[in-house]
């Protein structure tokens, strides 16, 4: 590479930063798009919305058992290694997915299989690459950084939507999921070059389970980090069903159709990306308080389709909750890098993750019976009520409203009181709000 791109590349952009974020960049265009294809490939083999669903569930599941397992194996062995074969099984899933639609020859049991296999990979990939990011970056860039890597993030999302879409409909689900197949690849091969020269090797003794133990007592031991994560496994479900349940037949009954939800969506994903620039730009130095804060804009969406609001009215409820819930991605992921270790970051991001997925299966579930009982308005009324509930709760975690951005990142294993010296690193380097 010439020096006059290596001078213009942002110093906190190293090697391992790049790579990490070109592979995802690869990965979130071409699985949004199989998302897409992946449903209408159920459907033109025959299959209904259940059938849709229960080609979901399959991936889910996985997801959701083994990702606990997923940060102890990252913590554990080389965490691009992790990263790597999780993208190979990734890539031959969803190969033999394509192979299955294009062949005219899939069956909802294979197609079921075939996604609890991409579910698996996910399950050990989440924690690994968290993990593996958040160590890429160090000082007081780092919040920068991750902004930016979310803002690629989001960028490759909506791109990856709209572009799998549109071949869905001219080349077919098949040729997608094929795509998506290669773009795993092609992520492996990014992955495979990630240096981790840096990170201390794990020293020799305990299992498995003791690794989930000590993983466990970091979690348990922080309230502002399973606070937060009890929050969201609320928030995540009753959000996750307004939108996944309850938007598409608002949408359908009253604003138009599939179209307008699928605008209201987009405007959703501009957000975040519009989020994620904010942040590169702005530091907070009460990180937690203040993205907590945003997050009570999340209960927007349900109350405005409770009413129903216009189409232009959704729409702007969904662009400003994508703005406000990225400041507080952008602060999590700044807090976990400042706050907890290197060697256990992979198993506290999986508590995470766990957490954040945990009962959004039981609140699809649960979506239908709901509006059958109380009615769909009163139902999402609910959602938006349990978000502020949650959210209003932690801030009454001190924790939470206290903890300082700082510059230095965590040697040590012990967790410290947001109020003790764990808040407070250079104060002359600490941006002010």
């Amino acid at each position: 590479m010439p020096t006059s791109v290596l001078r213009r590349r942002p110093v906190w952009a190293g090697r391992n930063y790049s790579l990490l974020t070109a592979a995802a960049v690869v990965t979130n265009l071409g699985s949004h798009g199989a998302l897409i294809a992946a449903a209408f490939a159920v459907l033109g083999a025959g299959g209904d919305g259940g059938d849709v669903g229960l080609v979901a569930a399959a991936r889910t599941l996985p997801l959701v058992l083994f990702l606990l397992i997923g940060g102890a194996v990252a913590d554990r062995l080389p965490r691009h290694r992790v990263m790597v074969a999780a993208n190979v099984l990734n890539c031959v899933s969803q190969a033999a997915f394509a192979a299955l639609v294009l062949a005219g020859e899939a069956r909802l049991w294979q197609m079921m299989l075939l996604s609890a296999l991409g579910g698996t990979g996910q399950a050990f990939f989440n924690p690994a690459a968290e993990g593996m990011l958040l160590s890429s970056v160090d000082g007081e860039q780092a919040g920068r950084a991750f902004a930016v890597f979310r803002m690629a993030m989001h960028g490759a999302t909506l791109g990856g939507a709209a572009l799998g879409g549109a071949m869905v409909a001219v080349i077919g689900p098949g040729w997608v999921l094929a795509a998506d197949a290669a773009a795993f690849a092609v992520a492996a091969a990014l992955r495979a070059f990630l240096d981790v020269k840096h990170i201390p090797p794990r020293a020799s003794g305990g299992g498995l389970l003791a690794d989930l133990k000590d993983g466990w007592r970091e979690f348990a031991g922080r309230p502002w980090l399973w606070g937060i994560v009890v929050q969201f496994s609320i928030a995540n479900a009753v959000v996750g069903a307004a939108d996944a349940v309850y938007g598409p037949l608002v949408a359908r009954d009253h604003l138009g159709g599939a179209a307008p939800w699928g605008v209201a969506l987009a405007f959703f994903g501009g957000g975040t990306v519009v989020g994620a620039l904010l942040m590169t730009r702005w530091q907070p130095r009460r990180l937690l308080f203040v993205g907590t804060l945003c997050v009570f804009p999340l209960a927007l969406p349900s109350a405005a389709l409770a009413v129903p609001a216009p189409v232009w009215v959704l729409c702007a409820v969904m662009f400003v909750t994508g703005v406000s819930v990225e400041v507080f991605g952008v602060s999590w992921m700044t807090a976990l890098h400042q706050e907890i270790p290197e060697e256990k970051l992979s198993r506290v991001s999986a508590y995470d993750w766990f957490g954040s997925v945990a009962l959004v299966p039981a609140a699809m579930a649960l979506a239908g019976p709901a509006e059958t009982a109380f009615g769909r308005p009163e139902a999402l009324w609910g959602c938006a009520a349990l978000v502020v509930v949650v959210t209003a709760a932690v801030l009454c975690v001190p924790d939470v409203r206290d903890l300082r951005r700082r510059t230095r990142h965590v040697t040590g294993t012990a967790p410290a009181p947001a109020g003790a010296g764990s808040t407070v690193g250079d104060p002359g380097k600490v941006p002010r709000d």
